[in-house]
């Protein structure tokens, strides 16, 4: 079983997000038959039938064993990964662009580079698993307490330098065989988990 996979299928997506077959799929992260499944959601052992073969038919499920019990042969099924991401990619058609309005001090901007980068190492993840790879990735996740909006202004900035100058050192534009690679720097204030003042999601 995968830890992420990438839900790229419009239609795999629009399954997934169906909170019957969501709970399924939590469910399975630990092999089970739909009478079993039945029983911990409380439906009708055909009905969950139902929604299971909707979810194998889209890849998000798979089968593990057969099982004869009787005159019935009892299907354990599985999910193919723990949790899933969907990708921009199902929804092509209005998927943000980071292109169209760059603003360093948007959150809106920001939202799009991160479809974006859900986008990106999405398809290089699944490119990856099909030829049995690893990706070549590094990220680094921190928090910072700032005492005024004046430190994070200064933060920012000299984050800024020393990335375009880590950056500037690195990059050779005429190496043959190199690969490019994105580099992608975030700050945002933390998400509280209970009450939140609305001042920390003012955008700039």
């Amino acid at each position: 079983m995968l830890e992420v996979a990438v839900i790229e299928d419009p239609a795999a997506a629009e399954v997934s997000l169906d909170p019957v077959r969501s709970r399924l799929l939590a469910e399975l992260v630990r092999p089970a038959s739909a009478a079993t499944l039945a029983a911990k959601v409380g439906l009708p052992r055909q009905k969950v039938n139902y929604h299971l073969r909707a979810l194998e038919r889209h890849g998000l499920i798979e089968l593990m064993e057969e099982r004869r019990k009787g005159n019935m042969t009892e299907r354990v099924m599985a999910a193919t990964a723990a949790s899933y991401v969907i990708s921009p990619v199902a929804l092509a058609a209005v998927a943000p662009d980071p292109a169209r309005s760059p603003d360093q001090l948007s959150a809106r901007w920001l939202l799009a580079l991160a479809a974006r980068l859900v986008r990106d190492v999405g398809e290089l993840v699944t490119g990856a698993t099909k030829a049995r790879r690893r990706v070549a990735t590094f990220a680094v996740d921190g928090r910072v307490r700032f005492a005024s909006a004046a430190d994070r202004a200064a933060f920012a900035e000299r984050l800024a330098e020393a990335v375009t100058a880590l950056a500037g050192e690195y990059h050779d534009e005429t190496a043959e065989g190199g690969r490019e690679h994105r580099v992608i720097v975030a700050l945002h204030p933390q998400v509280k988990t209970e009450t939140s003042d609305i001042s920390d999601f003012r955008e700039s």
